[in-house]
């Protein structure tokens, strides 16, 4: 009887995973750039990997996809009129988003935005590992929501255009934002709960920006560059702080080149439990 089992239990397994395998389905839509000085672009996406990138300067955008057929249904949906589009990944059914299986976390999508027109970008993302490259885009506006995610958000070339506001707002996560200084946001907000997050402000742009953190449970790195004159006001409760290289005047915490810095960094700070760390970069 063990002889006979056996080669059934193994052909079982074999199709029950075919069939898993199966329910992967590739999606990918595009449009051509025909005229669009701006565009509105809403991703939503639920589990799994994403990299956003620069497009090629003739499409407007593009999404590839690999995804979870039995759970969600890919969204690309263009209003030429408004010149918005809404692109990703939405659950199936009234049930919302949740990730059941490390199936969905297999899930990948490759999304490009042309570099030529004025973005205004709005991201809200769930379980997900995203690498999102933004350098070298027109930034008008962003906002970003992370959920139960790693995300790196890089800024490796300046922004062609001065950024209005830079929005993140993440929930149990980690998260690094690389090259603050060339996304040339005037003002910039983060708000964590739960998780590990690094700030980098590097960058070539001499922009000034007004900066807002509020974070409830984890730590906070600030790389900030030593030509910039900085300024920090911080409330905090069970947190520590480590104010290196900065001199406390009154309720804040200056560099000692703020009064003649070109460029200056605001920061109100606002903590509750959790490490806040500075770090200086030439």
């Amino acid at each position: 009887m063990k002889v006979r089992v056996a080669p059934l239990t193994l052909g079982f397994c074999v199709c029950a995973a075919a069939l898993q395998a199966q329910t992967m389905r590739p999606f990918s839509t595009f449009r051509q750039l025909h005229g669009e000085t701006r565009l509105t672009a809403r991703l939503e996406y639920g589990a799994g990997s994403l990299r956003l990138e620069p497009g090629r300067p003739g499409e407007l955008y593009r999404m590839n996809l690999s995804y979870d057929e039995e759970r969600f249904l890919p969204m690309s949906d263009f209003d030429a009129s408004s010149r918005v589009v809404f692109l990703g990944l939405k659950a199936r059914g009234e049930g919302g988003v949740r990730v059941v299986s490390r199936h969905q976390l297999r899930q990948a999508a490759l999304v490009s935005i042309s570099p030529r027109v004025e973005l205004n970008l709005d991201l809200s993302l769930g379980a997900v590992d995203a690498d999102l490259e933004l350098g070298g885009l027109r930034i008008s506006e962003l906002d970003l929501k992370t959920g139960a995610s790693r995300a790196t958000i890089r800024f490796s070339r300046p922004n062609a255009m001065r950024c209005h506001r830079a929005s993140f707002s993440a929930g149990a996560a980690e998260v690094a934002v690389l090259g603050l200084a060339n996304s040339r946001c005037e003002e910039i907000v983060f708000e964590g709960g739960v998780g590990k997050v690094l700030l980098d402000f590097s960058g070539a742009s001499s922009t000034s920006a007004r900066v807002d953190v509020k974070m409830a449970v984890g730590g906070i790195t600030l790389r900030l560059p030593r030509a910039a004159g900085v300024r920090i006001t911080m409330a905090k409760f069970l947190s520590s702080f480590e104010p290196a290289g900065l001199i406390r005047r009154g309720s804040g915490f200056f560099s000692a080149n703020y009064n003649d810095a070109e460029r200056r960094l605001e920061f109100d700070l606002t903590t509750s439990l959790g490490d806040v760390d500075v770090e200086w970069v030439d």
